[in-house]
């Protein structure tokens, strides 16, 4: 099992950050690489156990289970349940913490998964990367004050 892990510091408070991602089927309104998204069986998006099913920009379809959201510790877990990616077992956690110095956020966002050895570097870089660091990235630009 390998783990991806990236952080970073968004210049906005905890609370206006957790707005934009606290809705489990909202990665369209703030990822730049998700084109439409819905929720399951009609459920509300933030049912543990609620599933999204989104397509990704690249023409991607993948299916995503909430496991855990908490509006007190602003954070979130979620396992992918079909993708393109190649994956197995994979449980991701996305968690903020507020910065009391200038009001900022201090984001989290972890992986852990099985895929095939050759491909774990690969995967490491694309989910680190062009994933989590992606949605960071783009979290900054529309919450900068």
């Amino acid at each position: 099992m390998i783990k991806v892990y990236t952080s970073s510091v968004i210049d906005a408070p905890a609370e206006q950050v957790w707005a934009r991602i606290r809705d489990f089927n909202g990665l369209p309104g703030w990822t730049p690489f998700v084109a439409e998204s819905r929720i399951e069986g009609g459920l509300p998006s933030d049912k543990i156990g609620c599933v999204r099913n989104f397509r990704l920009k690249d023409g991607g379809m993948i299916r995503e289970q909430l496991l855990t959201l908490s509006d007190y510790d602003y954070q979130c877990s979620y396992s992918i349940l079909e993708s393109p990616l190649g994956v197995d077992n994979y449980v991701a956690t996305l968690k903020l913490t507020p910065v009391t110095d200038g009001n900022r956020t201090f984001a989290e966002w972890w992986a852990e998964f099985d895929c095939a050895p050759d491909r774990e570097g690969q995967l490491s870089r694309d989910i680190g990367q062009g994933v989590f660091q992606a949605g960071f990235d783009s979290l900054k630009m529309l919450v900068r004050r």
